[in-house]
């Protein structure tokens, strides 16, 4: 998972969408495409479904899992075959560290930033006006964070629904969310590239390579050897039991000692909820200043220990104990190299394909006398999507 700064966004990107500098640039996307991430082709079921809502003048957001740093070049070439620019929210980071030329182009491409650590108002308000009024479609990935679980989605955040219910309440046309689910498989078999890696995964933390054992079961192996490591660093002890449970556990007890060492209220909310509230809080205290060197250093050390909890949130523990596909067994490896190595993106192990499949839409209802509609409609294209990712896409 990347690690990026942990800091209020400094200032807001705007888009502004130029359809004809999206066509013209499509040649340059589809080589960086197939070069840079080795994608080759793209399969997008269920176009129809987001042209019949475009040509029916709504407002239509799409909302895709989120699980490969691929996904903005195959949600922007399943829009070529749509035939449709795009309005793209994305972290202020995906701008910050741009040249200005880059920077340019994303906007054009209908890009703009959000600081998902701060109440954003102001991206909140923009995207709710590109939902009203933009003939274009809006882009939000729910999830949040890229968690490299391709075959499973975890929980969806209701910022995005919240938006378009919001933009419903004002809205002179209707407003639509359309389920998106991204499914990645291998064209060229990629277990070379995974043993390879593997072997210096394990390497790394002074073993020898086990290159007798099957992939799966030194994938399990590794990763219990790292939970015992940080089991022992926070519970002074190991755990017993399915990895799963012990790594909920794990979980909730370094984040349960950061928010009560913050004087964060107790919450029944999703865990990157919570993570959301304390980094926040966190970031509260270091721009007011007035800190010792302890005080300090022990914010620090409390932002780290988030970092760790979204971490391994994105470790379900039996994701390939379920379905040792090589597919999962490669995203695993990725989420190993970027964590244990510090690669900023995993190595890309072999040629892909993508199946980008458009569901069944909800519709947002104005009236404001609708009760839980926004947690309705998070519900509603979570598990849309999830059953067309079990579906093949």
């Amino acid at each position: 998972m990347n690690r990026y700064t942990m800091l209020f966004a400094p200032q807001a990107w705007k888009p502004s969408v130029s359809p004809t500098l999206v066509n013209l640039l499509r040649p340059f996307r589809d080589r960086q495409r197939k070069r840079a991430i080795q994608i080759a082709d793209i399969e997008v079921e269920g176009a129809s479904i987001v042209n019949e809502r475009l040509n029916n003048g709504e407002g239509v957001m799409i909302m895709p899992n989120h699980s490969s740093h691929a996904d903005p070049y195959v949600i922007y070439s399943a829009a070529d075959q749509v035939g449709t620019a795009l309005h793209v929210m994305a972290t202020w980071h995906v701008f910050d560290d741009k040249s200005w030329l880059a920077r340019w182009i994303l906007t054009k491409h209908g890009c703009f930033s959000v600081d998902r650590e701060a109440n954003d108002i102001g991206a909140f308000r923009l995207a709710t006006s590109i939902l009203q009024e933009k003939q274009e479609p809006l882009v939000i990935f729910p999830e949040g964070e890229i968690y490299h679980c391709n075959g499973r989605v975890t929980p969806f955040r209701e910022g995005a629904a919240a938006i378009a219910v919001a933009a419903a309440r004002k809205s002179k046309r209707p407003i639509t969310c359309i389920p998106c689910a991204i499914k990645y498989t291998y064209v060229d078999d990629p277990t070379p590239s995974l043993l390879a890696t593997m072997s210096e995964l394990e390497s790394s933390i002074f073993w020898r390579p086990k290159l007798t054992e099957p992939l799966e079961k030194r994938i399990y192996e590794f990763a219990e050897a790292l939970l015992i490591v940080k089991e022992l660093e926070y519970l002074k002890n190991t755990q017993s039991g399915r990895l799963p449970e012990r790594i909920a556990k794990l979980r909730e007890h370094i984040l349960s000692n950061v928010e009560m060492r913050n004087d964060i209220e107790p919450s029944s909310k999703s865990i990157p909820e919570r993570v959301k509230a304390a980094r926040k809080t966190i970031m509260e205290k270091e721009l007011a200043g007035d800190l010792d060197t302890e005080q300090a250093s022990q914010l620090k050390h409390d932002m780290e220990d988030l970092f760790l909890v979204v971490q391994s949130f994105s470790y379900p523990g039996d994701y390939v104990d379920n379905h040792p596909s090589i597919d999962r067994m490669a995203e695993t490896i990725d989420k190993f190299e970027e964590d244990v190595l510090q690669k900023t993106t995993a190595d890309i192990k072999a040629e892909r394909r993508v199946k980008v499949s458009f569901g069944e839409p909800v519709e947002v209802s104005s009236d404001r006398k609708v009760k839980s509609q926004t947690t309705t409609i998070t519900t509603k294209i979570e598990q849309r999507v999830q059953q067309m990712l079990d579906n093949g896409g």
